[in-house]
């Protein structure tokens, strides 16, 4: 039994956007982000209950309207008809591992082929033709099957192409996405195409989660009994949105108001016109919900809120965001000047920090703090006036029985630079992403091979090379090929995958001055977009005092891992060792977990190893390293030593883990993600 909508406490906007849908599919599906446990599903599973029934062609796979069937239905033709038996509205949900073919549905090449048979097989935007296609999780979709429900939502029609064979029919339906951001982000791209986007959060208000708790109780002690209580609200939610839908093709969009949305969009500095195109359709929907006949300020307020949020991203790590009082000063500044300033008047900017001194290059905010204060290191002039540099202390360079220091505050990120692709060598077979080369259901065709099963992507050339000799035997005569299944060829496709890339970084007080740590975040944090971008999943280990810690568990969240490096402090002894081997478990498990997800491990360090007195932490470090490199971890280290005096005890560990050594030279130029490119490519 679905838990009714009319039920659900709070998520007003949430609800709102699902409404404008169902009013107007054409605004282009919603989006909701949220962390877990806020009814997300529950919310979207009880919106089809209270859509209004379909009308139906009996028999057809493809859900055609009798009044005005498709066309193009492979089920067709179809003759219209006043009427047809109803049916409710389907809520399909799309699982986070379905193939492409069950998206879109499949062909039988096989058929085809051999006896001329157009066989098709309808996928999930079929089945979700005329109601509603919900997929959690949207943000772990491969992203070319994200562009193919975009694509279909945005046509109202799905296309199905296998070697010449083509096959169409209508898919029109409303699109709603779930995803926490915490286990990573759609592409920008991708946010785009949705129409609509709300955040969600559970309620702080203890009477409000009472209810919520108090509710879920009541439901699943007695789903039935639960349900009839509430039938009335859902009856009368349904009968709402019915009226909704008839009077929106009534509903008048002034010029005044169309500007207004215009101005607005232009005021937010939104890339393209997909957001004045759904701001409109979204007012309109909401002044027919209304039930108004012409779009007013308050639904364009509205719309505004719901359809521009996500469009202003301008950089992976933002968040997506609107600012009340730039929308207010915004419709302000849109109204004819003869309306005066309005209730919706624009706020004064916001004050600014008194705390603040001073600004960066960038115009950033600058604390002052020392540089030099307590760190456990000695720092010495270079003696020319230039940079200074660590003087060597105990095994390694670093201290080995100094007492516990004070951790120096969090340096900031130095800029970031744009990381050209790193890639693992060889050919793996990973997810889909954009990478490593990999054998994949995408991509360039590199041969073929005799299919085990059903032919799916099949490599024409080398079958009729196949079939071609045995012709005559067969007893052809006529102009075209005879084909049997032993002739079929599947072509091997070759595209990129997505990686695993644990980054290790050193936190100590060996790595010296805050501009040193914050180049050495600098980096990192350019080769996290980097990795956003390719579809990697990422993670972060450091080392500093007397142990290792898995500072971020292997993640899709690139969000999460830049919060966790800004926020990582410096200071203590250097337990290189504890930070190799807790890398070397966390891949071992990651191994277990995803096998087919190949590792890039970037360890970040200046080479020194401190421990306790009498230990041996360099030799133990270089143990460490040949455990990974025993394992085939691709790797790569980034030496953060600097001044002209250098002991090269990064480059030693580099040569134990077979990869390559970077300078801090290239720590904040493309170079770095150039070398590690090129060294994974001679490993």
């Amino acid at each position: 039994m679905t838990y009714p909508f009319s039920a659900v406490v709070g998520m007003d906007d949430m609800r709102l956007a699902l409404l404008l849908n169902a009013v107007s599919p054409a605004v282009g599906g919603v989006l909701v982000r949220g962390e877990k446990g806020t009814a997300k599903s529950t919310t979207v599973r009880a919106l089809a209950a209270v859509l209004p029934p379909v009308a139906v062609v009996p028999g057809c796979r493809f859900a055609c309207d009798p009044a005005a069937p498709d066309p193009a239905c492979p089920d067709g033709p179809h003759e219209p008809t006043a009427a047809g038996p109803e049916r409710p509205a389907r809520l399909v949900e799309l699982p986070v591992g379905a193939s492409e073919d069950r998206v879109v549905g499949s062909l039988d090449l096989e058929r085809a082929l051999t006896a001329g048979v157009k066989a098709f097989e309808p996928g999930l935007l079929a089945a979700a033709h005329r109601g509603v296609l919900y997929v959690d999780e949207v943000n772990l979709l491969h992203d070319h099957l994200v562009d193919l429900l975009l694509d279909a939502a945005a046509m109202g029609t799905a296309y199905v192409e296998r070697e010449g064979i083509s096959v169409r029919h209508a898919s029109r339906f409303l699109l709603v996405g779930t995803m926490n951001p915490e286990e990573g982000e759609l592409r920008p791209q991708l946010l785009d195409r949705f129409g609509l986007t709300v955040e969600v959060a559970a309620p702080r208000d203890p009477a409000v989660r009472a209810e919520v708790v108090r509710r879920r109780f009541a439901s699943d002690a007695d789903p039935t009994g639960f349900a009839t209580g509430w039938a009335a609200e859902e009856t009368a939610l349904a009968d709402r949105i019915a009226d909704a839908r008839a009077r929106l093709p009534r509903v008048l969009l002034s010029d005044a108001a169309l500007r207004q949305i215009t101005a607005v969009c232009a005021a937010f500095d939104v890339d393209g016109l997909r957001a004045d195109l759904v701001t409109a359709r979204a007012a309109m929907a909401h002044a027919a919900w209304s039930g108004r006949d012409e779009v007013t300020e308050d639904d364009v307020r509205v719309a505004a809120r719901l359809a521009l949020p996500h469009r202003r991203r301008r950089n992976p790590l933002d968040a997506p965001g609107l600012d009340e009082d730039s929308l207010e000063q915004a419709l302000a500044d849109s109204r004819p000047e003869d309306d005066g300033p309005g209730d919706g008047g624009g706020a004064p900017p916001p004050p600014s920090d008194p705390d603040v001194s001073s600004t960066d290059d960038e115009g950033l905010p600058v604390q002052e703090v020392p540089d030099d204060e307590g760190l456990p290191v000695q720092e010495v002039p270079d003696g020319d006036g230039g940079s200074p540099t660590t003087a060597p202390r105990g095994e390694g360079g670093g201290r080995t029985d100094a007492a516990p220091v004070p951790d120096q505050a969090a340096a900031a990120p130095s800029g970031t630079f744009r990381a050209r692709r790193l890639e693992v060598p060889g050919i793996g077979a990973g997810a889909a992403g954009r990478r490593s080369r990999a054998r994949s259901e995408r991509g360039r065709v590199v041969g073929s091979t005799r299919p085990v099963a059903n032919v799916t992507k099949l490599h024409l050339t080398d079958t009729v090379l196949a079939a071609a000799p045995h012709q005559r035997a067969r007893g052809r005569t006529g102009p075209g090929l005879r084909i049997v299944r032993e002739d079929l060829r599947q072509a091997t496709l070759e595209g990129r995958e997505g990686n695993l890339v644990l980054f290790v970084v050193d936190a100590s007080g060996s790595m010296g001055s805050r501009a040193r740590m914050g180049a050495v975040k600098g980096a990192v944090l350019s080769l996290l977009v980097d990795a956003y971008q390719r579809r990697d999943k990422v993670g972060l280990v450091t080392f500093r005092g007397a142990e290792a810690e898995l500072a971020l568990p292997p993640t899709w969240s690139i969000e999460a891992a830049a919060a966790r490096l800004a926020e990582l402090p410096t200071g203590g002894r250097t337990p290189l060792a504890a930070g190799l081997l807790r890398a070397a478990e966390v891949l071992r498990v990651e191994r277990i977990r995803d096998p087919r997800r190949r590792p890039l491990l970037v360890v970040v360090t200046d080479g020194r190893a401190t421990g306790a007195r009498g230990g041996a932490p360099l030799a133990e470090a270089h143990a460490a390293a040949r455990l990974l490199a025993a394992s085939g971890v691709a790797a790569v280290v980034v030496d953060c030593e600097s001044g002209p005096v250098r002991l090269g005890l990064a480059s030693a560990l580099g040569a134990v883990l077979g990869g390559p050594t970077l300078s801090t030279g290239d720590l904040a130029a493309d170079g770095l993600a150039a070398t590690v490119r090129d060294a994974r490519q001679v490993a």
